[in-house]
């Protein structure tokens, strides 16, 4: 079945970075999109961005452009995401998903905190 695993979370100072990883199972993960939301404490699941199958193109949410960039190892079967210059409104549990034939399926998430 599929799964997805997140890790990479932590605590970190303002300004600071942290990749995210997820790693994927259960599926042909090379042949479909990835995506990274976040939900912070008291507000929706948003999202933050999203990475073709190959690869080649992603998009991302306003607020997260020129910080963050999502990446991905088909090899691997991980999409990352890396966030750099973090600031405390960035405090989530962030999440990958996978949308296949209309289904989505999430991980379980992992905490980011940012905080001096």
């Amino acid at each position: 079945q599929v799964q997805l695993v997140e890790s990479g979370g932590g605590l970190v100072q303002p300004g600071g970075s942290l990749r995210l990883s997820c790693a994927a199972s259960g599926f042909t993960f090379s042949s479909y999109a990835m995506s990274w939301y976040r939900q912070a404490p008291g507000k929706e699941r948003e999202l933050v961005a999203v990475i073709t199958s190959a690869g080649s193109s992603a998009n991302y949410a306003d607020s997260m452009k020129g910080r963050f960039t999502i990446s991905r190892d088909n090899a691997k079967n991980t999409v990352y995401l890396q966030m750099n210059s973090l600031k405390p409104e960035d405090t989530a549990v962030y999440y990958c998903k996978v949308n296949r034939y209309g289904v989505n399926y999430w991980g379980k998430g992992t905490l980011v905190t940012v905080s001096s």
